[in-house]
């Protein structure tokens, strides 16, 4: 059972479920967004007292709040009991590229999974200006963009494009322009530092 289920699977599937999932949520009269999860968790530890914000009815999305600790309890069996012993496959084009930055790509997995960089995010690189602001530089600019926008990357993509939300649809073009430009013009110049 273990060797069906770890196997890799046709991307359809995953589609399959994301529209399952949507057309349930939009039957429900619910909408998809794991950075909602925080502000219900601000709010059930007294935030609300301090900031207007965070007071509102947090109950409202308590089946979000099973989600993410479904999503955490499902991503630790499979990093324990599905792993790969390979580190993820990508292409020969995005290592060549990432070795021109000076980031080594991990060949087995003691080195590491591939999923992010050691030679970035560790604790080491905290002690540099480029892990500053790679590492807490970036942090806050996904913390404080994610709820200046009214969502994260996988609401507006997922939700807000389903429901034909059209700030969902400028958001998506947004994260794409800028990901081009961080990756092109940015990482560059970051890791020239």
């Amino acid at each position: 059972m273990i060797e069906f289920i770890s196997q890799p699977w046709h991307w359809s599937i995953s589609g399959a479920m994301l529209f399952l999932v949507m057309l349930l949520l939009i039957y429900l009269g619910q909408k998809f967004g794991v950075s909602s999860s925080f502000q219900a968790m601000c709010s059930i530890g007294g935030a609300g007292k301090r900031f207007e914000y965070f007071n509102y009815d947090w109950k409202k999305h308590d089946w979000l709040l099973v989600f993410v600790l479904g999503s955490i309890i499902g991503g630790v069996i499979a990093s324990t009991f599905l792993a790969s012993p390979e580190p993820v496959q990508i292409s020969t084009a995005t290592i060549n590229d990432l070795s021109a930055l000076g980031i080594t790509y991990p060949k087995t997995s003691i080195e590491g999974a591939g999923f992010l960089p050691i030679d970035v995010f560790n604790f080491e690189a905290l002690k540099t200006l480029k892990g500053l602001i790679l590492i807490v530089g970036g942090g806050f600019l996904i913390g404080f963009g994610t709820r200046y926008g009214g969502g994260c990357t996988s609401g507006h993509a997922i939700t807000g494009l389903s429901n034909l939300q059209l700030p969902s649809l400028i958001a998506v073009v947004g994260f794409f322009i800028g990901g081009l430009l961080m990756t092109h013009l940015l990482f560059p110049i970051i890791f020239s530092l």
